[in-house]
């Protein structure tokens, strides 16, 4: 058993870099006990609220935007009006409801792209997003 209460988020935060604050450890401890999962800024800022964690919308965006860069999380841009942060961070693909808003993860080697357009010169390829909007 953990000898102080939120050890393992607490390493988790220094294993990647990141000061272990009050608020990174209350937004970590709900980003990451709850198994993979895809949030809003907004969103968890309503799950924070919900949990009596005192946090601004500002400092949530923040976070999410400094666990992105040490790369705790996966920014997930849909479109120009939505972004989502993944806690799994394995390359892998996503279902999109149109309806709901929702993300759904699809293993990564589920989708099978058989040819790719030469990058520009210089440039590489660093991963490749696939989304599948759904209608329901």
């Amino acid at each position: 058993m953990d000898a102080r209460p939120y050890s393992h988020v607490i390493e988790k935060l220094r294993d990647a870099g990141l000061r272990p604050t009050r608020q990174r450890i209350a937004l970590a401890k709900l980003l990451f006990e709850g198994g993979d999962r895809h949030v809003t800024a907004e969103s968890l800022h309503a799950e924070a609220q919900d949990a009596a964690i005192r946090v601004s919308l500002a400092t949530v965006y923040n976070t999410l935007h400094q666990f992105t860069a040490s790369g705790l999380l996966r920014e997930i841009v849909v479109d120009s009006q939505r972004c989502y942060f993944d806690t799994n961070t394995s390359d892998h693909h996503h279902f999109f409801f149109e309806g709901s808003n929702r993300l759904e993860d699809i293993p990564g080697d589920e989708v099978v792209l058989s040819r790719l357009p030469e990058p520009p010169v210089g440039k590489s390829v660093k991963r490749i997003d696939v989304f599948v909007h759904l209608q329901e």
